[in-house]
């Protein structure tokens, strides 16, 4: 008998000796390796081993997915009871064209459910505008998700004179700091 319930495991084997290990280990002669290490990698610098837009088939070029449940460029949006007797904020007038005189851009957006706080931030940049440069930050927004939260709002002012007519973009990041890895997707709308 190889083990007793009185006796700890390790006492068993060691009075067997070597040959009850062997059939335990699936018969392996005496003297035969157990199991062979594993080679050692290279120390290797983060942009090599992390993940990034070129090898993951994500687009982050393209409206956000995962963690958001829904998204969309609006004219304003409403608050509605939602189902945990919180408030929901939903869209009004969701559109991807506004006017130049709009006061406001919203992005409003639902989320799928989390176990954290957290931040989403918005970032907008011309993108085919006459007389401004693609890489001019024209309006930023955060807002800060709470356990409870399972929607919210981004909201983009006209810049000084106004929104021109063209095409405008907004990076979506998650996060507490906008850097290239907080990026998660690009909303667009167009002024005419």
């Amino acid at each position: 008998m190889l083990h007793s319930p009185s006796l700890p495991l390790w006492r068993c084997w060691r009075a067997a000796g070597p040959l009850a290990l062997g059939v335990f280990l699936g018969a392996l002669p005496i003297g035969q390796a157990v199991a062979e290490r594993p080679p050692l990698t290279k120390n290797v610098p983060v942009w090599e081993f992390q993940n990034n837009g070129q090898d993951s088939g994500y687009d982050f070029d393209a409206p956000p997915k995962g963690i958001f449940h829904q998204i969309q460029t609006a004219e304003s949006f409403d608050q509605e009871m939602g189902f945990r007797r919180t408030y929901d904020f939903v869209p009004v007038n969701p559109t991807d064209e506004f006017r130049p005189d709009s006061p406001v851009v919203f992005i409003v957006f639902s989320v799928h459910e989390h176990y954290a706080t957290f931040q989403i931030n918005g970032r907008c940049y011309p993108e085919e505008v006459e007389g401004l440069a693609s890489s001019e930050l024209l309006a930023e927004d955060a807002v800060q998700l709470h356990l409870e939260d399972n929607s919210g709002y981004l909201q983009f002012f006209p810049p000084p004179g106004g929104w021109k007519p063209g095409k405008y973009k907004v990076e979506i990041h998650v996060g507490y700091q906008v850097t290239g890895y907080s990026l998660v997707g690009t909303m667009r709308f167009t002024v005419s």
